[in-house]
Formats: structure tokens, C-alpha cells, sequence
């Protein structure tokens, strides 16, 4: 049915394609382009000498170009003259008896009929395919280098438009653009002095010059120097790509010491984002996303049943409430009460910090903590004090500006410094990124930072830190409600644009009751209605030494002592020698020295440790504690 159409086009468009291979042909054997530039150098410094040697050296390159064009021109005018007068018809009459009807001249043409492709295909533009599309599909524009161009030029960067102005090859591309997931990426080498930050910091015209909408443009910082763009632009809007489910939303478990899928890219590759050793800080202006993104943190914590949870939401809202029955702590409100609690709980955990440190230098001297941080067997260790603690305060500029703030807050600075290598873990979000509503020495000490849509400057860098808006790191690009969930993920490698997995409270619920089942297999299910803070077991190998000290003995071999206490203790002790004792007495000042007894008649020396050494150490570390 389209043969007709498609042979009249490729008959049209053989034309200028003919047209267009001769003059390729002579500017071929011209060879105008291979030494040009040098030419017009010497042109331009009124050198006629090296002009003169450079057109030479030209000429005899174009020589024999010439004479292959002849040779080609010659074959061609002798196929001519074969097409026209030799027997052309009889022969294709003899080859082909289904043609023999066609009269002589129609079957001289059939025999050019090879060539009108190919140069329909040279004359054709190339936006202007021959052949239709057998199915209409989404259609989708190409990103071309000049487009690019237009659009940057479009921006109104005064050292773009200068530049290009007087060098058309100001902006390059070092790498070919490309297609890129669902989209194509352009790498982009800007004009000397522009740096990425300014195009990013344009977005909007940027995708206004392209005729797309906002969110299917997506320039980042390029990697090499500050003057490269990374510019990705969709097939389609990231609000029309429909986000892939969260990954852990029907089945899975989490283990909060390994990586989980926290956000996608704009081209909907996951990213995965880490809970241990991090604290995090969320922040963005309201219908930013904010408050599911720090929910959906704590819903994989939830999977892993050695986690503790304590939550804290100051909104009053009840965002969280679906997590309440996994929670050991959970308050919500903005009320004074449930700000006290809020206050009273940050004071337990400046306590946790303490004892969980006498933990830690603990399990180090038995080799289990090699580098003074809680490892995966210690947290799965029960007894051990050391389970992972997750906690997560949303709305935190509610408690920071109340009565309860100066006081909260000079705590938590401390808190987040030492809870990393403790195992416990902050989530924190707020919406009024300010000095008052969010200590300096809170921000300070995050490492990990998601900062969804804010209004300005100012609050983009009190959550990504000083001077990310000027490196181009700007969460203001994006709109709330509409572009709910996107932000700009700083601490998990480059930073960078990612929009946060959404899950609904209904679908929350479901992972919740999974959360529920594993915890109760594991025995970690919090009973109802009894949440304390219970203090976790602290014990010291000086009053563990004074407890199974041998009576009426003045001094002790170190083997004794440790047999003594892994009797006393087997959880903790198992596996101590004496080079554990002594390095484990070694920060309280016991000297550990040769002690001699006889045993069958003979004199055998040992390394031990002397009681009144030991009582003094006891009684020197009650005074720094200011305890009897």
C-alpha cells in the first residue's frame, strides 16, 4: 500500500542526492580541508612564504585525488554509453522473462534502479526518514549537539554568549552524546570562566529552550573540572515515568550494616543508601516529601529485628504511627508533655553513649571491636548492650525552639558525635533549616544529608552545607508537591539529584507486619504499653577482678584471674589469656608484673597483678566518677 508513496519519495530525494555525491566528490579532490587551518594561519600572520609551501604541499594531494575522480567520471560515462546503446533490454529480457513486456527504455532505468536508494538516502535530510513507522509509538526528540548549544546560548550567561560570539567552538563536546536509560546524556565542556553551577542555577530556561517541561531536563556537575556539564535530558517528564516499587515493599529483610534501596536516579536506577555509622538530616519546605523519605528509612530499619526503634514525631500528624507497634519509644504531638519526653529521651541517649563506650573498649580487649566500632557479631550478640539503635525525630525545630531546645540541643551535638561508632543511628528531620530551630553544631556533624524542595539559599546550604548552592547543588530547582520526593542526596558518594521511594501509609502497614512477624521470631517484638529506657548492662573488669578475687590472697597470677571470670561472666570473658588482662588494665594504671609462688617445691614465676594495686585503681576511678 506505501510503495507508491515510498518510490516517489526516494525518487525526490535521489535528486539533490546525486548532486550532493558529486560535490563531495570535488571538494574531495580539492583537498581544501587537510591543511586549511594552517593556511589560514599564515594567512592571518601575512606569511606568503609558508602559505606558499603549505597550498603546494595541497596541490600535490589533490593530484592524484583528481585523477581517481577522472578514472570514476571516465567508468561512469563508458556505464553510460553501454546503458544506452548496447543490447541492455534483450539482456535483462533473457534474465528476467517477467519483464519482457516492459518496453526498451523502462527496462534501461530498472537497470539505475540500485542507485536511486542510496542516493535517496545521502539526499534525504536527516530528520526526514524515507520510510513511516510500522506502529506510532511515544515519540520521542533527540538531543543534538546543536540544540544543546541553542539552549545554553538561551541561558543569558554573559561568559556563554561572549565567548560563543567570538569562537563558535567554545562549547565542545569531549564525548559523543548518547543514549543513557531512558534518556540521552550530553557531556559538555562549557567556555572558559563558566562553571556548571551557572547552567544548573538556570535549569528552567534550560528546559525552556528545549521546548520540554522542567522535570524531563536534569543538569548536574560533570566530573573533571567545574567547568564540565553532565546534562541529561528524559524521553519523557520524571512526573509522567512511573517510579518502580520500592524493592522491599512485599518481601525482603534488611540488615541496617549492609546498603538498602532508598531513592531512584532520574533514569529509575536504585540507589542504595546505608543506616550504620551514619546519622541523617532530611530537610525541605512543606509537600516537599521530606517526612516519607525519613519514614521510609525507619520502615527498613523496622526489617532488621535487632534494631531498636524510638520515635519521636513533634508534627502531631501521626506519620509514623503505622511504626508504633515495633517502636520501644514513640511520642507524637507538640504538645509540652510529649516535648519533655522528647527532651528526656535525648538525655538517656548522651547516657546510652557513655555505657555503650565502656562496652566497646570492653569487647576490644577481647579483639572482638578491632577497630572500636560495633561489628555485626556484637549487635547480634544478645546481652551485648550493643544492638543497633534507631532513632528519628521529625519536625525537630518544634522541640529546638521550645523551653527544652538550648538544653536538647547542646546534647544531641554531643550525641551525634559519639553515637557513629556506637551503634546508634539519628534520623532527623526538619522544615525550618535555621540556626535556632537547627544548631549549627547539629549540621555540622551529620554526614549523610538529603535536602528536598527548599525556598532558598539559605536553608539549601544549612542542610547541604556551606556553599553547595554556589557548586551548583541546588534543591530549590524543585517544587513542591509536584516534584514531591526529589532532592538533592549529599554523603552517599557524588551529590546529586534522587527522588526518594514512596510508599503510602497502606503499604506501610504491610511492611510493618512483616517487620512484626520477624521480630517475634527473633524475640525482639516490644511488648505493649512498656516503653522504658532501660540502662544497658554495664560491667568493668575492675569490679568484676574485685568480686572474684582469691580470699586472703595479696596477689594472683593472671590465668587464675581470667579462669575466675569467664566463670563469672562466659558471654564476655570466654577466650581472655593474660595479654587481654594486661591490656585491659592498662588504661586504670594496674601494673602487671612477675608473681612467684611454689608449686610442688619449685619456684614458678608467672605474670599477675597485685590486690592493693587493684583496690587502688577501683578507688581512684569512684573519685574522677564521684561515687563511694
Amino acid at each position: 500500500m506505501r510503495t507508491p508513496k515510498y518510490t516517489a519519495k526516494a525518487l525526490w530525494y535521489a535528486v539533490p542526492g546525486l548532486f550532493r555525491t558529486l560535490g563531495r566528490l570535488l571538494h574531495w579532490a580539492a583537498a581544501e580541508e587537510g591543511n586549511w587551518a594552517l593556511r589560514q594561519h599564515a594567512a592571518d600572520r601575512n606569511d606568503p612564504e609558508v602559505w606558499l609551501k603549505l597550498d603546494k604541499q595541497r596541490q600535490r594531494q589533490s593530484r592524484w585525488r583528481v585523477s581517481v575522480v577522472t578514472a570514476l567520471a571516465g567508468l561512469a560515462l563508458v556505464a553510460l554509453l553501454v546503458l544506452l546503446l548496447a543490447d541492455v533490454p534483450g539482456l535483462v529480457r533473457s534474465l528476467l522473462p517477467l519483464l519482457a513486456g516492459l518496453p526498451d527504455w523502462a527496462l534501461r532505468l530498472l537497470v539505475l534502479t540500485p542507485a536511486v536508494p542510496v542516493l535517496a538516502r545521502v539526499g534525504r535530510p536527516a530528520d526526514a526518514p524515507i520510510t513511516d513507522r510500522v506502529s506510532e509509538g511515544p515519540r520521542y526528540r533527540k538531543l543534538t549537539a546543536e540544540l544543546v548549544r541553542r539552549a545554553l546560548l538561551s541561558c543569558g550567561i554573559a561568559g556563554i554568549n561572549s565567548a560563543v560570539a567570538k569562537d563558535q567552538h567554545a562549547i565542545s563536546f569531549p564525548n559523543d552524546i548518547h543514549r543513557d536509560g531512558p534518556g540521552h546524556l550530553a557531556i559538555v565542556d562549557l567556555p572558559y570562566g563558566v562553571e556548571a553551577s551557572d547552567v544548573i542555577a538556570r535549569r528552567g530556561r534550560l528546559a525552556s529552550a528545549m521546548r520540554l517541561p522542567l522535570d524531563q531536563v536534569w543538569p548536574e556537575p560533570g566530573t573533571g573540572h567545574p567547568g564540565r556539564l553532565a546534562l541529561w535530558v528524559g524521553y519523557e517528564p520524571a512526573s509522567q515515568m512511573k517510579q518502580p516499587a520500592w524493592p522491599l515493599l512485599r518481601e525482603g529483610q534488611v540488615d541496617v550494616f549492609k546498603p538498602f534501596p532508598f531513592a531512584t536516579t532520574p533514569r529509575m536506577e536504585t540507589v542504595y543508601a546505608e543506616l550504620m555509622f551514619r546519622n541523617w538530616l532530611d530537610g525541605g519546605q512543606p509537600g516537599s516529601g521530606k517526612t516519607f523519605a525519613l519514614r521510609l528509612k525507619v520502615l527498613a530499619a523496622a526489617l532488621d529485628p535487632r534494631a531498636e526503634l524510638r520515635i519521636y514525631e513533634l508534627k502531631g500528624v501521626g506519620d509514623f504511627k503505622v511504626l508504633e507497634p515495633v517502636c520501644t519509644e514513640y511520642g507524637n504531638g507538640f504538645d509540652d508533655e510529649t516535648l519533655a519526653r522528647c527532651a528526656g529521651m535525648i538525655k538517656w541517649l548522651y547516657q546510652e553513649c557513655q555505657r555503650r563506650s565502656k562496652r566497646i573498649s570492653h569487647y576490644a580487649a577481647l579483639g572482638k571491636a578491632p577497630e572500636n566500632k560495633v561489628t555485626p557479631e556484637l549487635a547480634s550478640l544478645k546481652g551485648s548492650g550493643l544492638h543497633p539503635l534507631i532513632v528519628a525525630i521529625d519536625e525537630l525545630q518544634e522541640l529546638m525552639l521550645s523551653k527544652y531546645g538550648k538544653e536538647a540541643g547542646e546534647i544531641l551535638e554531643k550525641v551525634i558525635k559519639l553515637a557513629r561508632a556506637l551503634g546508634i543511628i539519628l534520623l532527623i528531620g526538619t522544615q525550618i533549616p535555621d540556626k535556632d530551630s537547627l544548631p549549627t553544631g547539629i549540621t555540622r556533624n551529620v554526614n549523610t544529608r538529603y535536602c528536598l524542595s527548599v525556598a532558598d539559599q539559605t536553608a539549601n546550604d544549612m542542610i547541604l552545607g556551606t556553599s553547595m548552592y554556589k557548586q551548583g547543588y541546588r534543591a530549590t530547582v524543585f517544587q513542591p508537591v509536584v516534584e514531591a520526593g526529589w532532592g538533592i542526596l549529599s554523603g552517599l558518594g557524588k551529590p546529586a539529584a534522587r527522588r526518594s521511594y514512596y510508599v503510602n501509609s497502606q503499604d506501610a502497614e504491610h511492611v510493618v507486619a512483616r517487620a512484626m512477624k520477624l521480630r517475634g521470631l527473633a524475640g525482639t517484638l516490644p511488648e505493649t504499653d512498656t516503653q522504658t529506657r532501660q540502662d544497658a548492662p554495664v560491667f568493668d573488669v575492675l569490679s568484676d577482678l574485685a568480686n572474684i578475687w582469691p580470699a586472703g590472697e595479696n596477689a594472683a597470677w593472671n590465668e587464675a584471674l581470667c579462669a575466675r571470670l569467664i566463670e563469672l561472666r562466659p558471654d564476655f570473658y570466654t577466650g581472655w589469656k593474660s595479654e587481654q588482662l594486661t591490656t585491659a588494665l592498662k588504661p586504670y594504671g594496674v601494673s602487671v608484673g612477675d608473681i612467684g609462688r611454689r608449686i610442688d617445691g619449685k619456684a614458678v614465676t608467672r605474670r599477675g597483678i597485685r590486690f592493693d594495686d587493684l583496690t587502688e585503681a577501683v578507688a581512684e576511678r569512684n573519685r574522677r566518677n564521684g561515687t563511694d
